[in-house]
């Protein structure tokens, strides 16, 4: 182990020995229906994150490749980042899972209304700086549509 020092050599062995005790617990005090469900939904996410999401990203990284000017598309990359994550964050109050009649102190908001409002103050920021990006790089903001293949179009 040359080259790593022994701080990070004692961090390693304390995380490994912490994650082994976490899974002796996880073993020892679940019955097997417990475990198996949890098996499932750790399938279920990796299972509904690479063949959903990671495809649903990739295909708006491609339109947004073809359609966005240059120097809108890291704000608008960004803006797909927290829009996605604050999506997939709302769903159990967009979806009102766990509302009950009985109790109506629960999921009392318009969280469509919310969620609405995040939505419109993303697209401006993103705006904002894609205007912002095209002011001080000079660029006209048409989008691009050449590809790395065709090189300079002059």
């Amino acid at each position: 182990m040359a080259g790593v020092s022994l701080t990070r050599s004692a961090l390693g062995v304390l995380g490994f020995l912490v994650g082994v005790y976490g899974a002796y617990l996880l073993l020892s005090r679940q019955d097997f229906d417990q475990l198996l469900s949890a098996a499932i939904w750790l399938a279920g996410g990796v299972v509904v994150h690479d063949g959903l999401i990671a495809l649903a990203a990739l295909g708006l990284a491609a339109i947004g490749a073809r359609l966005l000017p240059s120097v809108a598309r890291t704000p608008a990359a960004a803006g797909f980042v927290v829009l996605g994550s604050i999506t997939i964050l709302a769903i159990p109050m967009l979806g009102r899972f766990g509302a009950k009649d009985d109790n109506a102190t629960l999921l009392d908001r318009n969280y469509g209304l919310g969620w609405l409002g995040i939505v419109v103050l993303v697209v401006a920021a993103v705006l904002v700086a894609s205007l912002l990006r095209a002011r001080t790089s000079g660029e006209t903001g048409a989008p691009d549509t050449r590809t790395d293949l065709e090189g300079d179009p002059s």
